[in-house]
């Protein structure tokens, strides 16, 4: 199994002792935790994208630009670009940037987020969010494998000149992924053009997340893809990710915390059945416990979901010196274990995506067929696993 770091950058007071850091000191923050995940040999780390409520990441490009620079190793991604509240040109030259400045590092991860309250802000019907995402990700498709694009479509206007986005990126087009977090639209999507999958476990009884992986796994082979290919994704819920000697002291040293946000957190439809540690630890996928726990409750999801990349993120409300010891434990004590017990293509020579900058995958352009293969049928997979 491969491991990702992800900050979605909430900016929260701790809920025990009322403390916040600056927004500088909390983007640095970001920085410096993606270069030690670097030295303490993540794969991965990804930067998230709001542009509501109490976070700070409304400009991922900028912090992962900033990464960029301070590492040389570990794959770049986001978590998710919010693809539907966005221009995919922009995206296009954003991210093709990002890719050149870190050579080929970048791998992008999409979707229309879980944020209500973006879509007005950017002049956008909430009606609209899964048609401006499926739009908006073959434009972006066709931008980064072609050039001297045209094109028209719904919601943007057309490329009637033919366009070539710059840069480039570094070695062909970066490996996409979908995220997913509450319908099959996006597992669908992700199936249709043979792209993993990145579930985001987070505030839902895992059967919920197994239903969407089970769907993306039927719509994948239906559409004929290579099986070795099929990647997923898994997040660690809201709780994130909190380590001690024993179960019981990191409940009872977290649990305050995790109770307090979960308290505080009043989204309807978006918050977690799992409402004190307890049951946070017991049911819910909140990575909270000692080294074996956390262990043996990653290998159970991955008994269930088969996931390739398990992502993790930090008790960001702790101090930071707390975060980047957290950081440090499950890198030495978690990491090897659930990596010798849950092996994977991923990022290694199998996977076409590996070899990165060096072979970076399909660089032809999409067959005109694909984009049009059970249109209507696919519409019809917008079912909601669970009510909002």
């Amino acid at each position: 199994m491969k491991f990702q770091v992800l900050d979605i950058i909430p900016h929260l007071k701790n809920p025990v002792t009322g403390e916040i850091v600056s927004t500088a000191d909390r983007l640095n923050q970001v920085v410096q935790t993606a270069r030690r995940a670097e030295e303490l040999g993540y794969d991965s780390f990804s930067v998230g994208e709001r542009h509501a409520g109490e976070f700070i990441s409304s400009s991922p490009t900028t912090v992962l630009a900033a990464i960029a620079a301070v590492t040389s190793r570990i794959r770049l991604q986001s978590g998710v670009t919010v693809l539907s509240v966005l221009d995919p040109v922009r995206v296009a030259e954003d991210y093709a940037t990002i890719d050149q400045l870190s050579r080929g590092r970048l791998e992008l991860v999409i979707g229309k987020g879980n944020e209500v309250l973006q879509y007005p802000l950017f002049g956008l019907d909430l009606a609209d969010q899964w048609d401006l995402l499926e739009e908006k990700y073959a434009l972006l498709r066709r931008l980064w494998r072609e050039e001297d694009v045209t094109w028209s479509g719904r919601f943007r206007p057309a490329l009637t000149d033919k366009t070539t986005t710059t840069p480039r990126p570094y070695a062909g087009s970066p490996r996409i992924w979908h995220g997913s977090a509450t319908t099959l639209t996006s597992a669908a999507l992700a199936a249709r053009w043979g792209d993993p999958l990145f579930t985001a476990n987070a505030i839902q009884p895992r059967e919920n997340y197994k239903v969407l992986i089970d769907h993306y796994v039927a719509e994948y082979e239906r559409h004929g893809h290579d099986p070795r290919h099929r990647y997923l994704g898994s997040g660690s819920g809201a709780g994130g990710v909190f380590i001690a000697s024993t179960t019981q002291e990191a409940k009872r040293q977290y649990g305050p915390v995790y109770e307090g946000l979960t308290a505080a957190r009043n989204v309807p439809g978006n918050n977690s059945p799992f409402r004190d540690i307890d049951h946070a630890v017991a049911e819910g996928p909140a990575l909270v416990g000692s080294p074996e726990q956390v262990i043996d409750k990653i290998l159970s999801y991955h008994e269930l979901y088969g996931h390739d990349l398990q992502s993790i993120s930090l008790p960001t409300t702790l101090p930071f010196e707390q975060q980047l010891e957290i950081l440090e434990r499950f890198a030495l004590e978690v990491i090897p274990a659930v990596r010798a017990s849950a092996p994977t293509t991923l990022w290694e020579s199998a996977d076409p995506f590996g070899g990165r900058p060096g072979f970076a995958g399909a660089t032809e352009p999409d067959a005109a067929s694909a984009v049009t293969t059970d249109h209507d049928n696919h519409r019809s997979d917008r079912a909601h696993v669970y009510a909002h």
